[in-house]
């Protein structure tokens, strides 16, 4: 039933005896295989040295951020570069610091490489500082800490009592 010889046949022959058959069931096959089949991961959005935004950023997939920005990010996985400079709220999955962030920091994981500079406050789940970060804030560990909206109603509840 199985045997080397049919697997090591060369390609034509194969094609040959499969000819009839293969062109019904090649394009239902393969759309069948790529529906079945997890998507590529896009490759992460890089904010270049030289580039300064201003406003919001908000995506599902990954950024890099080189340059300057002026306003909020919202990713997947986000890393900050040693020449960056973020001034707002920074939210993420994974959030990995070797540059500078002036705000507050969300995120199920936080890492701070030892060129990080962060000023503000970090919400996370897990953290890891390396020897050599500056920070200046508070640190809140939440088992949520992307959910904004929860952890801001927790707090005006019993004070509106």
């Amino acid at each position: 039933m199985f045997s080397k010889s049919k697997i090591n046949e060369p390609g034509p022959k194969a094609t040959e005896t499969n000819t009839p058959v293969t062109p019904a069931a090649a394009p239902a096959a393969s759309s069948e295989f790529k529906a079945s089949a997890p998507k590529a991961k896009p490759p992460a959005s890089v904010l270049s040295a030289d580039l300064h935004v201003k406003g919001n950023l908000k995506t599902t997939g990954d950024i890099q951020v080189e340059g300057q920005v002026d306003g909020d990010i919202r990713a997947h996985l986000l890393t900050i570069g040693e020449t960056a400079t973020i001034k707002g709220e920074v939210v993420a999955d994974d959030v990995v610091i070797n540059g500078r962030i002036i705000g507050r920091v969300r995120g199920l994981k936080v890492r701070l490489t030892s060129t990080a500079r962060v000023e503000g406050d970090i919400i996370h789940k897990t953290i890891a500082i390396e020897s050599g970060a500056h920070f200046e804030g508070s640190v809140q560990r939440q088992d949520n800490p992307l959910d904004t909206t929860g952890a801001a109603k927790k707090p005006a509840a019993p004070s509106a009592e």
